[in-house]
């Protein structure tokens, strides 16, 4: 291990109190001078298994943003490892620093020497900022490490498999809704990403109309190239632009999180919001007045949860794909699970969710 590798638990390095770091078994600081690596890596239950999620590698304001989004993140691994039936606890990670300019060969490698010294309390992914060519570079170091190329062993990209557990969450959702289920329905998907993109293919061949936006012309270009290349006859049924606007039946988001507000939700004039991307609510009270405003929102933890099936299963579980594609039909039982707990007790379904994470929880601690 490079000896200029120093790892700090997070409230010493960052000088702050245990309060900021509560709930959470360990959040600890790497600093490594030579290749200019700051990362934090956030283990917040292990109740179930090792610490399991990604790694996202972004120029935060500060560090202490890093720090936050870091506990929120690990937080939700948690609850979305629990919803999915695995074996795994929760955690997260971030690389503080621009991956367009500041990713290097030497920070991966020295992050996974991170890794490798938790003994594997934490197994990685990718994440924001991060992708497999880059976790082939960090398994140099590590072998607790998922999501690398299928020529380095791994199980190559789940982007695909997170759309479509994305996709049965949002049928089921949606049946729950209106008896033709997606068929004909506007959704707005947010992000022309390998989420998104996948997500909008599937939303076609369900019958469904779709609008998908993102900022990159390029991201646009691509999307609308694959569409037409697989799908010709879909070009009526498809409006890709640079900004999502209403009015949408369903709302999608899959870029990044902190989007989904009441106010979002009626100037689209959506009726559920059910999406790929993390955190999407920007405060916890979010979830209420979703709840009061009767926009039916699918909790992230519970829609997204494709993507960590897919490496959980093919790549530590020792499962095929077949057994992998009923394990992702399952997101939709657990789906009409948590809908139908929130329509009987009356309750917001970000609560309903927290209610099943801590029986499964309990279950796993007995």
């Amino acid at each position: 291990m490079s000896t200029t590798l120093t790892i700090t638990p997070a409230h010493k390095a960052f000088d702050i109190g245990d309060e900021i770091v509560d709930q959470h078994e360990q959040v600890l600081y790497c600093r490594d001078d030579a290749s200019g690596l700051r990362a934090i890596i956030a283990v917040h239950n292990t109740t179930l298994g090792p610490g399991f999620g990604g790694t996202r590698f972004k120029a935060y304001d500060s560090e202490r943003d890093a720090l936050h989004d870091v506990l929120r993140l690990s937080r939700g691994m948690t609850s979305k490892n629990a919803l999915a039936g695995l074996p795994f606890g929760g955690g997260k990670a971030v690389i503080i620093g621009d991956p367009a300019t500041q990713k290097t060969p030497e920070i991966l490698r020295a992050y996974g020497r991170f890794v490798e010294a938790l003994d594997g309390l934490y197994v990685t992914a990718a994440d924001y900022g991060t992708n497999s060519d880059d976790l082939d570079i960090v398994g140099e170091e590590t072998s607790h490490i998922t999501g690398r190329t299928v020529a380095a062993g791994g199980s190559g990209d789940s982007g695909p498999d997170t759309a479509y557990g994305v996709f049965v969450a949002m049928r089921a959702a949606a049946e729950t809704l209106w008896p033709e289920g997606l068929n004909d329905r506007v959704v707005g998907v947010e992000g022309a990403g390998k989420v998104g993109g996948a997500l909008a293919r599937l939303l076609l061949d369900a019958g469904a109309i779709v609008m998908v936006a993102d900022p990159s012309a390029d991201a646009r270009v691509r999307l609308a190239d694959a569409i037409h290349a697989a799908h010709p006859d879909h070009a009526a049924r498809v409006r890709i632009s640079e900004a999502l606007e209403g009015p949408v039946d369903v709302y999608a988001p899959c870029a990044l999180g902190a989007t989904v507000t009441v106010g979002r939700a009626r100037l689209l004039g959506a009726k559920l919001v059910c999406g790929g991307a993390n955190n999407q609510l920007p405060t916890p009270y979010e979830d209420a007045a979703l709840h009061a405003a009767g926009i039916l929102w699918v909790p992230d933890y519970v829609a997204n949860a494709g993507g960590v099936i897919h490496l959980a299963d093919l790549e530590m579980l020792g499962r095929s794909d077949e057994e992998v594609r009923v394990h992702l039909d399952r997101i939709a039982e657990t789906t009409r699970e948590i809908l139908t707990h929130s329509a009987d007790e009356g309750m917001p379904t970000g609560a309903a969710a927290d209610e099943l994470v801590a029986k499964r929880l309990a279950a796993g601690r007995a």
